[in-house]
């Protein structure tokens, strides 16, 4: 069985999730930036498991990460591993390729996860050199978008698997005449990434046309508190509700409940908090992003909004007029496209014959 070193931020619930999707498939070892998460505790036994304990900075420039070098190299030597397969490339990428180059003997298997090739490259020379240099040390790359996918290889990447971060399980499919029409669904991070400020804006100019619409603002974040005050400014009132962090089961009640789910983003890949709104029957309205036509047609199964663009019921209608039909159609496209068991068990095999 082929060893691999999960090498991220063991304190993810992304890196956990593809702990649970590698379990029992290899020889699972990890190595975190940071600490871990309990749920490892139940994947990868202890003595297999390293916590550097830093701070990383994701954007590059991790003086702390790269201070841990030495000892990186001493417990990747004694693990012996077949596969290092860091996730986030501009941070453990870059640590991964460096233990390669101090004598670590291993393949490298990099996961690029959205910003760090998106974004993190074109802030700097040394950074896209960086990058370039970390997907050229790569046996094998993934990526969850075709559009990332053509930026990788841009930055010299060779072979790269392209799947989504889908989900582990589908949901139950929806059923006719149980959502909420007029209720919308927001819960991406209330970071500058991702415009929760637009997303406001947007349903406010809507909100103005529609007196029975209501939007649910989930999810915490620096902008938490001027969002807040906007959404006052604005004349909503009740008509939105910031609930916060919500569990797995709290946010499959508002996928569930919503007809709408907005996420506009100003960078994005494929993303998974879209692809669960998608797998509950939500239909989404999404910013014009290359990652988001491979998951909505515009006015078929969604709607993309260009920059400053508003929304209008008029827009909603024929949506609306077919909205059960195009949720059953939703959820079907996830489970065929977007579970991500199945697509780690191909990955896996593409490594042993790498091997």
């Amino acid at each position: 069985m082929l060893r691999l070193v999960l090498m991220g931020d063991g304190d993810s619930p992304h890196l956990l999730k593809w702990a649970r999707a590698l379990r029992g498939q290899v020889d699972l070892w990890a190595l975190s930036s940071r600490g871990f998460a309990p749920g490892f505790d139940e994947i990868i036994p202890s003595a297999q498991r390293l916590a550097l304990g830093t701070q990383p900075n994701f954007e590059g420039g991790n003086v702390g990460l790269l201070r841990a070098l030495p000892t990186v190299v001493r417990w990747l030597k004694a693990a012996q591993p077949d596969w290092l397969a860091p996730h986030y490339l501009s941070s453990h990428g870059t640590l991964a390729w460096l233990a390669l180059r101090c004598g670590v003997k291993a393949r490298m298997v990099g996961s690029a996860w959205g910003s760090d090739i998106l974004v993190t490259p074109q802030g700097s020379a040394l950074m896209r050199w960086v990058t370039g240099r970390v997907l050229r040390a790569c046996a094998l790359s993934t990526s969850d978008s075709a559009h990332m996918t053509l930026r990788m290889q841009a930055l010299g990447a060779g072979e790269v698997m392209t799947f989504p971060f889908g989900l582990e399980l589908m949901p139950p499919a929806p059923m006719p005449g149980q959502r909420d029409e007029a209720l919308f669904f927001a819960n991406r991070g209330l970071e500058p990434i991702y415009a929760p400020e637009r997303v406001l804006a947007v349903f406010a100019q809507l909100a103005a046309q529609w007196p029975e619409a209501r939007l649910v603002v989930a999810n915490s974040g620096s902008l938490a508190t001027a969002l807040q005050a906007q959404a006052t400014q604005a004349g909503l009132g009740e008509r939105v509700q910031f609930v916060g962090r919500l569990s797995a089961a709290e946010q499959a009640r508002f996928y569930a409940q919503a007809r709408w789910y907005l996420s506009l983003p100003q960078s994005d890949s494929v993303s998974v908090s879209v692809l669960e709104a998608m797998a509950y029957g939500a239909i989404p309205i999404l910013s014009d992003l290359p990652a988001n036509r491979e998951l909505v047609q515009d006015g078929v199964n969604g709607l993309i909004l260009g920059a400053g663009a508003v929304l209008s019921p008029s827009q909603l209608q024929p949506l609306a007029l077919r909205g059960d039909e195009i949720s059953l159609g939703l959820h079907r496209w996830v489970a065929e496209h977007a579970l991500f068991p199945q697509a780690v068990a191909s990955y896996v095999q593409r490594l042993q014959a790498l091997k």
